[in-house]
């Protein structure tokens, strides 16, 4: 079964999930704030996925880090901070066993899922 790691109020995590259910896919929800698993997640996500694109540098959080924080950002500092702050992993991460879906894109979902 796939499942979709995110935040459950994120709006995008929403569409996805509306998505999802509206194609009949079957999916299990992981919220990773609660659950706890994003830093053990992380390595095969990271190994999967560029962690350019799991980074949400777009986000609240990445705008209330410190500005030491956001410097000099490389895959080994980028993982420490998706470990302590959760929130800057770009939401949702779809897995499908075989591939990582990062962000909501209905096409790509199409493409990989129907």
């Amino acid at each position: 079964m796939l499942k979709i790691y995110g935040i459950k109020n994120c709006d995008t995590m929403k569409k996805a999930m509306n998505w999802l259910s509206e194609q009949g896919v079957a999916y299990e929800f992981i919220d990773y704030k609660k659950a706890g698993v994003a830093e053990s997640q992380l390595p095969d996500w990271m190994a999967r996925a560029d962690w350019k694109v799991l980074l949400n540098t777009r986000g609240l959080m990445w705008k209330k880090l410190t500005e030491e924080e956001r410097t000099g950002v490389d895959a080994a500092k980028a993982q420490a901070l998706m470990a302590q702050y959760p929130a800057l992993i770009k939401r949702p991460v779809l897995d499908t066993g075989k591939t990582l879906l990062v962000g909501f894109d209905p096409e790509k979902y199409a493409k990989e899922l129907l």
